[in-house]
């Protein structure tokens, strides 16, 4: 018979899927296992939780320590407690979203010999250990549901971009053919987007202008 005690026993994990845009498609941010269970398997970054820290300050600890990632917009979504979740002992996991664009990731990034940590093609996951499948395509699901709001999109291309850019992401986002110039013309007449007077070039072709979203405008989804 257990105890009281043992009834009530248990520890909370928080892990964090790290999203980016980089060349066109939406990547999220994963560390290799170094020891068993699933040694070699790719899992979520995360940390256990000390009995004198918060969530918040355990996930950013984990950002910035850790991984060696500069601040970043960090939104808490869903906790996941089934009861086989690890192998050993009862964890609950806190997940979160943590949203970067890639020049900061670029210039800001501190390198950690200790970990292994390499970004995925959401379209094209490894093999994860854990539960951390289904968590990451329930914070995938949750992070394509956030990204159609313009301020979010604004965290993920804070300087200037090509309309084009944009629409790929659009496009990967929600699994359709977007017209180009519906698509264009839908941004510039309602004032999302402003043009930076600036063009795009050293790439082959005609250069594309650059715009950059509208500071003054109010959160809303864009589609």
């Amino acid at each position: 018979m257990s105890s009281l005690k043992e009834d009530y026993s248990l520890k909370l994990e928080t892990l964090i899927g790290i999203f980016t845009v980089d060349k066109g498609k939406i990547k999220i941010l994963m560390m290799r296992k170094k020891a068993e269970p699933y040694k070699g398997y790719w899992i979520l970054p995360g940390e256990m939780l000390n009995i004198k820290e918060t969530l918040e300050d355990n996930i950013t600890n984990v950002v910035c320590e850790k991984l060696g990632l500069p601040t970043m917009y960090i939104e808490q979504c869903y906790t996941f407690s089934n009861l086989n979740r690890h192998l050993e002992e009862r964890v609950l996991a806190t997940a979160f979203i943590g949203l970067i664009d890639n020049i900061t990731l670029v210039l800001k990034k501190q390198e950690r010999d200790d970990i292994e940590l390499e970004w995925f093609d959401i379209n094209s996951l490894p093999k994860t250990g854990y539960d951390h499948d289904k968590i990451i395509h329930k914070l995938i699901a949750y992070f394509k549901k956030r990204i159609i709001n313009s301020n979010i999109l604004k965290i993920l291309f804070p300087s200037d971009f090509t309309l084009p850019e944009l629409q790929k992401i659009y496009e990967q986002i929600l699994n359709v053919n977007i017209d180009r110039r519906n698509f264009r013309k839908k941004l510039i007449n309602l004032g999302y987007v402003v043009d930076t007077g600036d063009v795009n070039e050293g790439y082959m072709g005609r250069p594309a202008k650059l715009y950059r979203f509208n500071d003054e405008l109010e959160s809303r989804n864009l589609f």
